[in-house]
């Protein structure tokens, strides 16, 4: 027999939004059950080094989140190692089913399972995943002061990363597979103009080479597209830029989602197409990224949340 568990506040995902949000639930006394997900912890707990968490000049990404679990735990949020594999958002209260077996109903639902970085799917890229590879100019640009680094992207993404990296880096490259970039005009002007970026056409990453004592990257073999042709370029850090996927799967056909898949949310809320569902952190997320603002939306989503159910009661 399944166990069935209830509560007022279902929130889904465990990264900085998700576990702000168990802390506010909580306060709020909504007694609010957090299922981690496939990842407890989000993208963070990839991350060494985070320099950019207020309060905090340097963390480990993994001590973070550690911490963000503890925090919500001891407000008094449920937390729960289990993934969600159906969420059921047609009439209230909502239903999901976890692959424990368990199946969780709840009043109101906060959604915050996050996004992906897009990879090649390279062995050697994820051989140096935290060791000179990295797919977040932000988190890890500051590491490769006065050093040549490359790009791999040609969309906003990959322009955006390549000029922040310039006030760290000696030389960026900018590695395409075509002769033409997808970004933005302005961007592409700016990059144009900046000295310290060399794109480099009609080529893709073939290989991440580096040392294994200590572990780091020297260089990257690129592919010509149209010949073949291997070329080696020595550098310390390769930034994977070819976008971010929202870990939308549970409702990508049933709430509006827009720029890829990330869901929609009213202007100035958290609130979902679906009254009682609201979505904070990555999942609808496509500008920012940070862990700063994924926090911030999810104390929004309980407020939110706590607002609903007080409306609904009423």
């Amino acid at each position: 027999m399944t166990d069935t568990r209830h509560t007022k506040v279902l929130i889904i995902g465990s990264g900085p939004a998700g576990y702000t949000a168990g802390v506010y639930a909580s306060r709020a006394m909504l007694n609010p059950l957090l299922v981690q997900g496939i990842e407890p912890g989000g993208q963070l707990t990839t991350t060494t080094e985070v320099e950019n968490w207020p309060g905090d000049t340097e963390v480990q990404g993994p001590d973070l989140m550690v911490r963000m679990e503890a925090h919500a735990k001891a407000m008094g949020c449920d937390i729960v190692g289990d993934i969600i594999t159906d969420l059921d958002l047609s009439q209230r209260p909502f239903t999901a089913k976890g692959d424990s077996g368990t199946t969780y109903t709840a009043d109101a639902v906060i959604l915050a399972t996050g996004a992906r970085a897009k990879w090649l799917g390279l062995p050697s890229e994820e051989k140096f995943k935290g060791f000179g590879v990295s797919a977040c100019a932000t988190c890890d640009g500051f590491f490769y002061r006065g050093q040549e680094i490359v790009v791999i992207g040609g969309g906003n993404t990959a322009v955006e990363e390549a000029l922040f990296l310039t006030n760290f880096a000696s030389k960026v490259t900018l590695i395409h597979r075509r002769d033409e970039l997808r970004a933005e005009k302005i961007l592409i002007d700016r990059l144009e103009k900046n000295d310290k970026i060399e794109p480099l056409w009609f080529h893709e990453l073939a290989e991440v080479v580096g040392d294994s004592d200590p572990m780091g990257v020297t260089g990257v073999k690129v592919k010509h597209t149209k010949t073949g042709e291997i070329t080696e370029i020595p550098c310390k850090g390769v930034f994977v830029a070819i976008g971010h996927a929202p870990a939308n799967e549970l409702v990508k056909d049933v709430l509006d989602t827009h720029m890829g898949g990330y869901v929609v949310t009213k202007p100035d809320s958290t609130e979902t197409s679906i009254p009682g569902v609201f979505a904070a952190g990555d999942l609808t997320d496509h500008k920012y990224r940070q862990a700063v603002t994924s926090a911030g939306m999810g104390c929004m989503a309980a407020l939110d949340a706590e607002r609903f159910l007080a409306e609904d009661a009423g």
